[in-house]
């Protein structure tokens, strides 16, 4: 019986088995699996930094150790403290005034606000007032608003149409976020306050736009 070529065994020469092993690895299977530059960088300051605390290979003295750890902490605290925590900075900075389905009417609007004002639920007071006070101007096409639109961001452009209510508009706005994406609450005097905010812009003339 004849063996078939592919079931004769090669022995390779040294050149010949190195350039097979190059030409293999090199494939895009090889390179995939190879760690990247930032898993290496990664890799290596954890090793440098578990090594400071091997007494057989670190050389530091543990007062260092100690002042690098409190730096690391400090640096932490101070981010913190500057940036707040992630996930409340994140809802506080992202949300909308309206959901996707919200199609009610500024009066409708309005009537909510008064029935919530009336119940003693003051924060859904804010809430409601400060959107009919939103979708008011829109009706006025004088903002548009979006789904996707922040408070803070109508708060910015109502402004160009009432520059002396600016203060007091972003007052609302920050109250509005507050109470909605922070879990803060609401006294009377905040929903007074949105309340009569909307009603003056309800009542006002509005300087003349620039193109945005």
């Amino acid at each position: 019986m004849i063996a078939s070529p592919a079931a004769v065994l090669v022995q390779p020469d040294a050149g010949t088995a190195r350039d097979w092993l190059l030409d293999e690895l090199a494939k895009p299977a090889y390179a995939a699996a190879q760690p990247s530059p930032f898993d290496r960088a990664v890799q290596a300051f954890l090793q440098w930094f578990t090594s400071l605390f091997d007494p057989k290979t670190s050389s530091t003295p543990p007062i260092a150790l100690a002042i690098a750890l409190l730096v690391v902490l400090a640096v932490v605290v101070v981010a913190l403290l500057l940036f707040g925590l992630p996930r409340r900075n994140r809802r506080s900075t992202v949300g909308s005034l309206f959901g996707a389905d919200d199609r009610r009417s500024a009066a409708e609007m309005r009537r909510a606000s008064e029935a919530a004002m009336a119940s003693g639920d003051f924060a859904a007071a804010v809430l409601e007032r400060f959107r009919a006070l939103a979708r008011g101007l829109d009706e006025r096409t004088l903002v548009a608003v979006f789904p996707g639109t922040t408070a803070t961001g109508f708060a910015a452009v109502a402004a160009r149409a009432f520059p002396s209510e600016l203060e007091e508009l972003r007052d609302a706005a920050a109250l509005f976020d507050g109470v909605r994406y922070a879990d803060e609450g609401a006294t009377r005097e905040d929903a007074l306050s949105v309340f009569a905010l909307d009603d003056r812009l309800a009542a006002a003339r509005p300087q003349a736009l620039e193109p945005v």
